[in-house]
């Protein structure tokens, strides 16, 4: 466990609605903004900066499916 967390632990449920609800907020910032909400985000959740971009990015939990790839060969 790292030190910035000083022992609190999240659920699961929690951080989910946290990422919604910060991702909305993250989506419509400017780059500056962006990256004090980022900031604030890793204090809370004590997710690393690396981490925290791609969650807060993704807004669904589902993954979008990729289109089907042309063939290259006949």
């Amino acid at each position: 466990m790292t030190g910035d967390r000083s022992g609190r632990q999240l659920s699961l449920a929690t951080r989910r609605e946290l990422i919604q609800a910060i991702a909305e907020r993250y989506h419509a910032a400017a780059r500056p903004a962006k990256k004090e909400i980022l900031v604030e985000f890793i204090k809370v959740t004590g997710y690393h900066r690396k981490h925290a971009i791609p969650a807060l990015k993704r807004t669904s939990g589902a993954r979008a499916e990729a289109a089907p790839r042309s063939r290259l060969y006949d």
